[in-house]
């Protein structure tokens, strides 16, 4: 019998988690700084991503903790909400018409990944729409385990077309000319020590409000609008300083990058074509609505392309902000982007998935 004390026994992995998070944060702020050294579209957060995720790939038990995923959502929210101004309500006129053909837009990527997925690559219908929902993993997880779904499929297909979002869309962006390459260092005031504690406070405290109605990431969102009704109003001018929001976006990166810790290299490349295919099919298609709106309304293109990107929340956000695209409209679709997804996929599964007794047999 092993006469290693309790305390120490629970201290070791303790010990060993704070190594492993400690370790993602470092590769994560090397790859960020690389590439901002480079100069690099997307800079601190495509760096940070490319590292973890490299390195997650290749074994390393890297992970983000709750706490500090939270803490990273947080500062990525103030860091949203300080850009607001009313030069950035002015397209609000068109949200009604945008998000309405994103809603058509999510629901006709999503059908068409699944019939690629399904023709192409054999998959059952349940796993096919679940993978081709352009929606937070964590949204899909639920419904893909009551169905049976290949769980492992899913994730890298929903994982892949994250990553492959945050790392290209910069670079596209910039080659193309819509976005500078590296954004502009424009003279952002620096709140006060008091201003600084009333902007983190007031955003905590609404987030943790939408944390308590169950409102979709809370955390980012609600710190989101805490300062920008703080800026929105002049109460507050100033932002964080620059090093907070380079820990945002770094953090961002790295929890992105992380996701593959959570994958074995074989299922990885096993799913990858199938990943790869179904994200083409998906961006050809919501690339037919941008064109739409870019034609049809007065919106700036590159607002519109990070709008209508089939990545996540947190990234996409994150990639306005490193960007300097309007966060208001980017977040405003986003977020019905994750409100139309959460209820229709179930229904969805429900109508055009493989039937529960299907999975029992």
């Amino acid at each position: 019998m092993s006469q290693i004390p309790a305390s120490m026994a629970f201290a070791v992995p303790s010990r060993i988690n704070t190594l492993n998070v400690l370790e993602t944060l470092a590769l994560g702020t090397a790859g960020g700084m690389l590439f901002l050294w480079a100069n690099l579209p997307g800079g601190l957060i495509s760096g940070a991503m490319i590292a973890v995720g490299v390195a997650a790939i290749a074994g390393r038990p890297l992970f983000m903790p709750p706490i500090l995923t939270q803490t990273v959502l947080v500062l990525l929210g103030i860091s949203l909400g300080s850009l607001v101004s009313r030069q950035l309500l002015q397209h609000m006129g068109a949200y009604p018409l945008t998000i309405g053909l994103l809603a058509l837009a999510t629901f006709c990527s999503t059908f068409g990944s699944s019939i690629y997925l399904q023709r192409i690559h054999g998959w059952d219908q349940t796993s096919a729409l679940l993978a081709g929902s352009p929606g937070a993993l964590s949204q899909i997880t639920m419904p893909a385990l009551e169905k049976g779904a290949d769980v492992s499929a899913i994730a890298v297909v929903q994982t892949m077309r994250v990553i492959i979002l945050t790392a290209a869309l910069p670079l596209l962006l910039a080659l193309t000319g819509i976005a500078p390459s590296s954004p502009p260092t424009a003279a952002v005031a620096i709140a006060s020590p008091l201003e600084l504690t009333v902007l983190i406070a007031a955003s905590v405290a609404v987030a943790l409000l939408l944390r308590l109605m169950k409102f979709p990431a809370s955390w980012m969102f609600g710190a989101m609008i805490g300062s920008s009704v703080l800026h929105g109003s002049g109460l507050i001018e100033g932002g964080l300083p620059p090093w907070m929001r380079a820990v945002a976006l770094v953090g961002i990166g790295a929890l992105i990058g992380s996701r593959f810790a959570r994958m074995k290299a074989k299922t990885l490349l096993s799913h990858v074509n199938a990943a790869l295919g179904s994200f083409a099919i998906a961006i050809i298609i919501s690339a037919m609505f941008v064109a739409v709106i870019a034609l049809t309304t007065q919106v700036r293109f590159a607002d519109i392309v990070v709008a209508f990107a089939p990545g996540a929340m947190d990234a996409m956000l994150a990639l306005a902000l490193t960007l300097h695209i309007d966060p208001i409209f980017v977040g405003a679709h986003h977020l019905s982007r994750f409100v139309f997804v959460t209820i229709t996929t179930p229904g969805i599964v429900h109508l055009f998935g493989r039937p529960q007794e299907d999975v029992d047999d």
